[in-house]
């Protein structure tokens, strides 16, 4: 190529990333960013080393071309509902993705790994990202951004982006009362490793307002005793009178508690971190099963329902009958409709927030 032809496709190239920068200063949020577990990954385990992926059917057989994209759904997810709602890209890239483009950059991407948690060692026994590697691909992230937008530029739109961490569940659910009780002896208490855990949180989210967000939602605990997995390890009879386990719920509770009040803590002037509560939609999913139309709460889709999940749950499983009768995809992951009703949910906070 000679050095004439690349100047004018360079020059090219700036010039449409400007047109789309002039239009992204018209919307509130000019991005979103997602950083967290397998709740808000959307694919970029598809590009590690590592069992967790969800890059293989039957995830994703509610796509229109059932396409399983490394969702841990059988379609999409709350993230994917936010996006959409505030007017950006409708499918929320995975950041390792190797043909990702300039204009899914321009709108935001996803950072998170399934088997992720704010406890380094977490990532570690889920072979997939820590929240610090998260947090450094979006350092890169904004280096790549300054060399075809400039500094000026990539500094505006990070700042008037919207931020989405959802991350912890793992922590208690595979690390703390995992099989390996390696952080039990370092924190004898669960109120200790409550406190370790927050550190870790408020580190991350220090991280964050650092490298400039400025509107940062932090997702809550699930009602980590009523997945399915959780009630199957941790009852008397697997299959039959399955109940939801209240002391992961209290727990889930007292973390919930905590992040929310704590958070505010961390707000600068000019900055806003907002608690997002799934703990309740989910909670009432469950427990009302039939007002929102679902028949099965305490089992997945997907195989048994009983404890598959990830590799577990492939293209050899059995699945129900109407997924749209299920609050759980798999043995940890809502259905597609289980997320939409946890967004809606969130709407509001969204609404009066981010959008």
């Amino acid at each position: 190529m000679s050095s004439l032809l690349f100047l004018l496709i360079l020059i090219l190239i700036v010039n449409i990333l400007s047109v789309q920068y002039s239009y992204a200063q018209k919307s509130t949020i000019s991005a979103v960013f997602v950083f967290g577990d397998s709740t808000v990954d959307t694919g970029n385990n598809d590009y590690i080393p590592t069992i967790s992926r969800g890059n293989f059917p039957p995830y994703g057989k509610d796509f229109e071309n059932h396409q399983p994209t490394g969702r841990f759904s059988n379609g999409r997810l709350v993230t994917d509902f936010v996006v959409e709602f505030v007017g950006l890209k409708k499918n929320l890239p995975p950041y390792l993705d190797p043909s990702l483009t300039i204009e899914d950059l321009m709108t935001g991407v996803c950072f998170a790994s399934a088997g992720a948690g704010f406890d380094p060692l977490t990532s570690q026994i889920g072979m997939c990202l820590t929240q610090s590697q998260q947090l450094d691909l979006f350092k890169e992230y904004k280096v790549k951004m300054e060399a075809v937008i400039g500094k000026e530029r990539t500094d505006d739109l990070v700042r008037r982006a919207g931020y989405l961490v959802s991350s912890g569940t793992n922590d208690f659910s595979f690390n703390y009362y995992g099989p390996l009780p390696i952080r039990r002896k370092d924190y004898p208490t669960i109120a200790q490793y409550k406190q370790f855990q927050w550190q870790l949180v408020e580190q991350f989210l220090q991280g964050l307002l650092d490298e400039g967000a400025q509107k940062i939602g932090v997702v809550g605990l699930p009602p980590i005793g009523c997945l399915p997995a959780i009630i199957t390890l941790n009852s008397k009879s697997p299959i039959f009178g399955r109940e939801c386990n209240d002391t992961y719920n209290a727990l889930a509770r007292d973390v919930n508690q905590m992040l929310e009040t704590n958070i505010k803590t961390l707000e600068r002037p000019g900055t806003k971190i907002v608690y997002a509560d799934i703990y309740t939609p989910i909670i009432n999913m469950v427990e009302q099963k039939a007002q929102y139309g679902f028949e099965e709460s305490h089992k997945g889709c997907c195989g048994t329902g009983l404890i598959e999940a990830d590799f577990g749950c492939n293209r050899k499983s059995p699945l129900c009958d109407d997924v749209l009768k299920y609050v759980f995809w798999d043995a940890f992951h809502p259905t597609e409709k289980g997320y939409r009703i946890i967004f809606d949910s969130l709407k509001p906070l969204i609404q009066m927030n981010l959008a």
